[in-house]
């Protein structure tokens, strides 16, 4: 079996840290085996790197390995790229087309972005890990096929599977080796080395000369978050290579191109059983925000009341103290709404800012529900208009659009089918 550092030159993978070679160690331990392999970690952390080390150490070596992005491929045509279709089964296949699981016989299926597989998709995926057969789209005819499939995700796979949006039975089947893949800001020693890397190669590809970082330049460097991980500080080792003329970089220089630190960043299944949990994701705090208001302002109305009907308060006096915060209440709520893609529906059906309070005066009662109505936001409409906007910002160019509304393009392409925006 080979050693670690001779797969890391031999892989181009940079980094002496800890965590980075276990994960390499785990690999060279499971590529002889023909099991699954469950790779995690955040975007941009080369989970890519490890189905080509399990592939080229296994006995399938000299057979295919194929790559699949299941978030990149519309939910409408995902079982005909992974299982095939006959001639004639739908409007287009003009022939009948081999999948990819029939391609790869023998071989190794890298399937990045996993946890974007719709449920019908997930249960054809898993009778391949079970049995090995596969209908191709069309037929009726059952097929075998002897593939090794490595998956990859960056979410949170628990979320996912209580949520009914992953099978908890193609969880297991998956995961039945799982690699974690640190972030750089887990691998602090390493982020020099790998941008040392990236410039002097960026310099020798271009024939300039290489960036030199001051004491004070690569300490920022190493303490910074990197969210976007390895892909992030690649874009900005060659930003500065191109940009910067004078090659000795400073700490005030290295700033301009460091975007500011993100406090809040997103949940994913860190490979050791324990998921990083906040108590509020910045949505749910605006919406406890709000929520609060609604019972304050409630409590503010309750207390007139009484004061109404000890003190016979004019019906104007009290039109003039209400509405206007109700209101505030009602359109900072109605904004949220419009501008999140979020499904309040996990939390209350609507937000009833503008419910109405049992009083003992009738001409207050009457005052009340006059000025004051709910008028819950549709999602849907709003949701289209958000979408709409997107692809009108980016000219139609869906990708950007789906990282703008930090959805995949096959949600969005779902979305654009459903609300019919083509």
């Amino acid at each position: 079996m080979a050693d670690v550092k001779s797969i890391k030159q031999r892989f181009g993978i940079i980094g002496d840290s800890p965590l980075i070679n276990r994960a390499i160690d785990i690999a060279c331990q499971v590529a002889p085996v023909n099991i699954s392999v469950l790779i995690l970690g955040e975007s941009g952390v080369g989970k890519e790197f490890f189905p080509k080390i399990i592939h080229d150490l296994s006995p399938r070596k000299h057979k295919k390995l194929i790559a699949v992005n299941c978030g990149a491929i519309p939910e409408g045509t995902i079982d005909s790229e992974l299982f095939g279709h006959e001639k004639g089964s739908f409007t287009g296949a003009h022939e009948t087309r081999k999948g990819y699981f029939e391609e790869a016989d023998g071989g190794t299926i890298f399937l990045d972005e996993v946890a974007e597989l719709p449920l019908a998709t997930q249960a054809r995926l898993l009778r391949v890990l079970e049995s090995g057969e596969f209908i191709k789209v069309g037929s009726s005819k059952v097929e075998k096929t002897d593939v090794r499939i490595v998956a990859a995700t960056n979410v949170n796979f628990t979320e996912l599977i209580q949520t009914g949006r992953f099978r908890q039975d193609l969880y297991y089947r998956l995961n039945t080796v799982p690699i974690y893949i640190p972030p750089l800001r887990d691998r602090k020693e390493d982020i020099y080395p790998i941008f040392r890397r990236f410039t002097s190669d960026f310099a020798e590809k271009n024939k300039m000369p290489s960036i030199v970082l001051t004491t004070d330049a690569r300490a920022l460097l190493e303490n910074y978050r990197w969210e976007g991980n390895v892909r992030q500080l690649k874009n900005i080792s060659e930003q500065i290579s191109i940009i910067e003329k004078n090659r000795e970089i400073s700490a005030e220089t290295l700033k301009k191109y460091l975007p500011e630190q993100i406090t809040s960043v997103p949940t994913i299944y860190h490979g050791n059983g324990n998921e990083r949990k906040n108590d509020f994701s910045e949505r749910e705090i605006l919406y406890k925000i709000l929520f609060d208001m609604k019972n304050d302002i409630n409590e503010l109305r309750s207390r007139l009341d009484n004061i109404i009907i000890n003190d016979n308060l004019a019906a104007h006096e009290v039109r003039t103290l209400m509405p206007s915060d109700m209101n505030n209440v009602n359109d900072g709520i109605a904004d949220y709404r419009a501008n999140n893609l979020y499904d309040f529906s996990k939390n209350d059906a609507h937000i009833e800012v503008a419910d109405q309070t049992n009083v003992a005066n009738e001409s207050t009662q009457h005052i009340f529900a006059a000025e004051v109505v709910d008028e819950p936001l549709s999602l849907v409409q709003a949701e289209k208009k958000l979408i709409k906007k997107a692809l009108d910002k980016y000219k139609g160019n869906r990708k950007k659009a789906a990282k703008e509304l930090e959805i995949s393009e096959r949600t969005l392409y779902r979305k654009i089918d459903e609300y019919g925006l083509l």
